[in-house]
């Protein structure tokens, strides 16, 4: 969705959907009332409304890439290989696990196809959503929205640390210290931030990804509790708030 001609950013929202097309919900194990649980624990809720605030918000509009469908379609921000850590919960880039590690498809499921369709096709598009901010601006700062309850889940990997309010995820060649300590300073007044706990790192095009150091990015991962009722329920107050803070980030890197 775009925004001022002017703006590097872009705020990508890769699970803010429920949204499961019916050839794809065949191939889903769970019946319809545990399917709409696993919705409720994974979907990043309102995410998709917070950048919307967002672009509302700001001086100078972002550019918006929001999926619209749901990461147990395909997760867009998987490594599509051997590459991804999250296989050995079952949860690469078309998942074979709920959040409970239960069974969510069959163990002979053919994940190609729905890659073909949905994966690559998303990658080229949001890769083109980065290469055009760059000829516009001359660079590229990709801001990852994302939410996380506020007790883990059994399929994280990394739920023993922290759980600050607002975790900032990072990488080491397309995270520089300026965007951090900005971000950082744009949420201080939730209680506090952390890095990289308990989901660490940020999307970057695999085209840009470790090559491009005019792509910068930061994922920002919100617990649910500031701003919604868990699992599922619907926003609070808290999210307006969230939304001014981002809309200040966006401003400043804007303006940087």
């Amino acid at each position: 969705m775009p925004g001022a001609a002017g703006s590097p950013v872009l705020l990508h929202v890769p699970h803010s959907s429920r949204a499961v097309p019916e050839h794809v919900r065949g191939g889903i194990m769970l019946d319809d009332e545990a399917l709409e649980a696993e919705l409720d624990h994974i979907t990043d809720s309102h995410t998709a409304g917070l950048a919307a605030r967002t672009f509302d918000a700001c001086t100078s509009a972002p550019w918006r890439f929001v999926n619209g469908l749901s990461r147990l379609v395909v997760d867009p921000e998987r490594f599509p290989d051997d590459r991804e850590e999250m296989l050995a919960v079952g949860m690469g880039a078309v998942y074979t696990r709920t959040t409970h590690r239960e069974r969510l498809r069959p163990p002979a499921a053919d994940p190609e196809p729905l890659l073909d369709r949905y994966f690559h096709p998303y990658a080229r598009a949001m890769t083109a959503a980065v290469d055009g901010r760059l000829a516009a601006t001359g660079r590229a700062v990709v801001i990852d929205v994302h939410s996380y309850p506020a007790t883990a889940l059994p399929y994280e990997l990394h739920g023993t640390g922290p759980r600050p309010p607002v975790c900032l995820g990072t990488d080491g060649f397309h995270t520089p210290p300026g965007l951090l300590a900005r971000a950082e300073a744009a949420f201080s007044g939730f209680g506090g931030t952390g890095l990289n706990s308990p989901f660490p790192g940020t999307y970057v095009p695999l085209k840009h990804y470790g090559k491009d150091r005019r792509v910068t990015a930061l994922m920002i991962e919100i617990r649910r509790d500031l701003y919604m009722t868990e699992p599922g329920g619907p926003a609070g107050p808290g999210l307006d708030a969230l939304a001014s803070a981002l809309a200040g980030l966006v401003d400043a890197l804007t303006e940087a």
